[in-house]
């Protein structure tokens, strides 16, 4: 399954145009919702997860992205706000570009901008997918879809090699599940040969 990882820029290009570095520690909010979108975000080094939060004050995660991988940019062609939050799972290191910089990057370079414009449209096509796989009362399925998504974001993957590295209580956030039926249904995924499970890791 070949995809594009969205969106991986030369760091080079990202400093000649205004981005600079920035280090935060585990849990440290680099955005809010509600903040306005200001900047164009590329990890180098860690985790980030972007959440949000029911009336209830119940988690449900959007992402988890690691090194190489951006996040923030489709907010960046709007005048709007972020509708979720960004946060370090782990100490992180990012660039971080502002958003005139960013536009101006793109104008000036088309083929990153005909890039940005496939990310954009991958990310919208395997959001809809995972979308209408959680609708299912099936929980494999819910699981299929929110895998594919997850997959969807690393080039080149072998089958069965995509490490998915998300806890089973993140994954439950992620798809509307309890963590027991999230771990009936990786269980029978595995017995159906559609992923495997290596100490408790699971590939898919």
């Amino acid at each position: 399954m070949k995809t594009i990882s969205c969106m991986n820029i030369d760091p080079q290009t990202l400093y000649k145009f205004g981005g600079q570095g920035k280090k935060y520690n585990a849990k440290d909010i680099i955005y809010q919702e509600g903040d306005p979108a200001l900047y164009y975000y590329q990890i180098t080094k860690g985790k980030i997860k972007q959440n949000s939060y029911n009336e209830e004050g119940k988690e449900f995660i959007q992402n988890i992205l690691g090194e190489n991988q951006s996040f923030g940019d489709p907010m960046l062609f709007l005048e709007k706000y972020y509708i979720m939050n960004a946060i370090c799972l782990t100490p992180a290191e990012v660039i971080r570009m502002p958003k005139n910089n960013f536009l101006e990057m793109l104008e000036k370079n088309p083929k990153l901008s005909l890039e940005m414009n496939a990310c954009l449209s991958q990310r919208l096509y395997f959001k809809a997918i995972m979308l209408q796989s959680i609708s299912s009362q099936n929980p494999v399925l819910r699981l299929k879809g929110l895998l594919n998504y997850l997959k969807s974001y690393n080039a080149d993957e072998c089958e069965q090699c995509f490490h998915v590295e998300l806890t089973r209580q993140q994954i439950a956030n992620l798809t509307g599940l309890r963590v027991e039926t999230v771990i009936r249904a990786l269980k029978k995924m595995e017995k159906q040969g559609e992923l495997k499970i290596d100490n408790r890791k699971i590939l898919y």
